[in-house]
């Protein structure tokens, strides 16, 4: 929450948006609560911020946020569906994914003391994907959908391709990010260091106030 609060205002120092735009990497999105969050995330986009969240299944983000859930998922202008098995995740993402139209074709044949056959043709509405479908998709497809196009079904990149891979951990554990060690080379304070200390404090969650 002091992340954003910062960002924000340096936003507002600059004008109303900042100089370099922020991406936050939100991962494990479900095991924390930032307050406020769904009004946070309507807001900063034009404060050029942007809010990665990444959650297994959707269940989780309603647990935490309740009735906000759906307004978080609202501002997300992209969602990135990697596959799981979830009853309402698939439900959501089958239901957004929208209808196909299949043409049905019907025979028949009656045989009697007078035969006679007949045809009829319909054209019906099917998911595109149904939920069944979403359940058992292949482990190297996602889906994606970005607001005012239509869903993309594609490969999921292969990492080891990207430029950057021999940067990260994965790569090599040189690459390790030792935060401890950052810490303590910028956050010693020394006897002659002059600092100013502060008490913030984060408006109520009306959730939490809540009887």
């Amino acid at each position: 929450m002091h992340m954003f609060n910062v960002l924000c205002d340096r936003a507002l120092q600059n004008g109303g948006a900042l100089k370099q735009h922020v991406t936050c990497l939100l991962d494990e999105f479900a095991n924390q609560k930032i307050p406020n969050f769904q009004h946070l995330i309507s807001v900063i986009r034009s404060r050029e911020i942007s809010a990665h969240i990444v959650v297994q299944t959707q269940s989780q983000l309603k647990a935490v946020y309740k009735d906000h859930a759906e307004t978080i998922i609202g501002n997300c202008s992209c969602v990135l569906f990697l596959g799981g098995k979830e009853r309402s995740t698939l439900k959501e993402i089958s239901e957004t994914l929208g209808k196909e139209t299949i043409d049905l074709f019907n025979t028949s044949d009656t045989r009697g003391s007078q035969r006679s056959m007949g045809i009829n043709y319909q054209k019906l509405g099917k998911e595109l994907m149904s939920q069944d479908e979403l359940a058992v998709m292949d482990n190297g497809k996602c889906i994606l959908q970005v607001q005012g196009v239509r869903p993309f079904f594609s490969d999921k990149f292969d990492i080891t391709r990207h430029p950057q891979y021999k940067n990260l951990l994965d790569f090599s554990k040189k690459n390790a990010f030792d935060v401890k060690k950052y810490l303590s080379r910028y956050l010693t304070v020394q006897p002659n260091d002059s600092y100013e200390c502060c008490e913030l404090d984060a408006p109520p969650d009306p959730d939490d106030t809540a009887s």
